[in-house]
Order: C-alpha cells, then structure tokens, then sequence
C-alpha cells in the first residue's frame, strides 16, 4: 500500500498501476537514496507536491527498493521524472532541474 509524506505518495511495484490508472495525472520521481542529483531535486518536489493536491497525484518511487516499475519504463538514469495520463506515460525528463522547469513540466502534462 503506498504510504503517504504530507503531499507525496511513496510508490511500490506492488500499488503502482492502480495509482496511475485511478483516475487523477500522476507525477513520479524515480529516484535513490544514493543519488546525488536525487537528492538535489526532492525538497524541490516536496516543496510542489501541495500545490497539486486534488489536481494530480505526486509520487516517488525509489529505483532500488521497486526495481520492476523502473525497468518496465526503462529508467536507466536517474533522477527520471515522468507524467501519467489514464494509466500511459505522456512524458518524461532525465536529471535534476531547477524548480520552474519542474512546474513547467507538471503543469503542462496537467
């Protein structure tokens, strides 16, 4: 069962699609407790994450704990964000960007 931190589900192989197929966009941050650039951009994330409650669903999913997700959407860098609609993967972006390019990207995939 995902478990939730203020705004932001952390996400399991196991609950995964029944969170991207629940109805709402889902944004998720593969990302590892030993990355660097990881570590850069998840306060960034946390900082977003309640601008988006009720509008889309903000999720993180740590590549090292959950490796079946990662490797059926080929997540081979990270960080690697990426926009659920209805279940499907609309788009996506490989490394740490500053916090308006991650609006920008949440915002447009809305």
């Amino acid at each position: 069962m995902a478990t939730e931190t203020k705004s932001i589900q952390q996400l399991t192989d196991g609950d995964f699609d029944s969170v991207i197929n629940a109805g709402k966009p889902v944004f998720v941050d593969f990302w590892a407790p030993w990355c660097g650039p990881c570590r850069l951009i998840g306060p960034v994330v946390e900082e977003l994450a309640p601008n988006y409650d009720g509008k889309a669903v903000i999720g993180k999913m740590n590549v090292d704990d959950n490796p079946v997700i990662a490797q059926r959407f080929g997540v081979t860098s990270i960080p690697t964000l990426m926009m659920f609609k209805d279940g499907k993967l609309v788009d996506r972006m490989v490394g740490a960007a500053p916090k308006n390019a991650l609006q920008n990207f949440i915002d447009r995939n809305l």
